[in-house]
């Protein structure tokens, strides 16, 4: 594999984007000081033509234009189940918020596994691009996020679904539920 990064500057701070040039795929988004985030390795080549349409996506989500990345993963990140909670994140529309429950039950487990999905969620490689930060506690609190709960908040006031300290609908409804005003 030939990793290939570049840094994209956002409202949230630099992140740092990391690609496998070979797959022609995202390996993670990134924010400074990120419990687990990643940090350039030796053997890595600075290659921002490589993550051109990530950069330009991005630019397109930050500027209010871009409600869903279309994006090519590299594959092989997480274990089956995790990969099973990523992708169940996907399914969360932009300015919606659902609770881990949402998540743990759209993924077929119950009870205590809601834990296991809050530990799948909180290795969601792909910051901001994976919309981890959509998913908040079932009383309506941001509960973790990788990146910080302050940027968890910024993306959802930014998407308008997180409004005067508190989410703007009903997260244990899922994403049927209309937020903000937005259809």
């Amino acid at each position: 594999m030939s990793t290939v990064y570049t840094r994209f500057d956002s409202p949230l701070g630099e992140l740092l984007l990391v690609g496998d040039e070979a797959s022609g795929g995202l390996l993670s988004v990134s924010v400074p000081g990120q419990k687990g985030g990643a940090a350039v390795l030796a053997g890595w080549r600075e290659a921002p033509e490589a993550l051109a349409e990530v950069r330009a996506q991005l630019s397109a989500y930050f500027a209010g234009r871009l409600t869903r990345f279309e994006l090519r993963y590299a594959p092989g990140a997480g274990t089956e189940f995790q990969r099973r909670v990523w992708e169940a994140l996907e399914e969360i529309p932009y300015g919606r918020t659902v609770s881990y429950g949402w998540v743990a039950e759209r993924v077929g487990v119950a009870g205590a596994g809601v834990r296991a999905v809050g530990t799948a969620i909180g290795r969601n490689p792909l910051l901001v691009v994976r919309p981890c930060h959509r998913v908040i506690g079932a009383d309506g609190s941001l509960r973790g996020y990788a990146g910080g709960p302050e940027r968890k908040e910024r993306l959802l006031t930014f998407e308008g679904a997180w409004a005067d300290g508190r989410t703007t609908g009903d997260a244990a409804e899922g994403p049927a539920v209309r937020l903000a005003g937005r259809s």
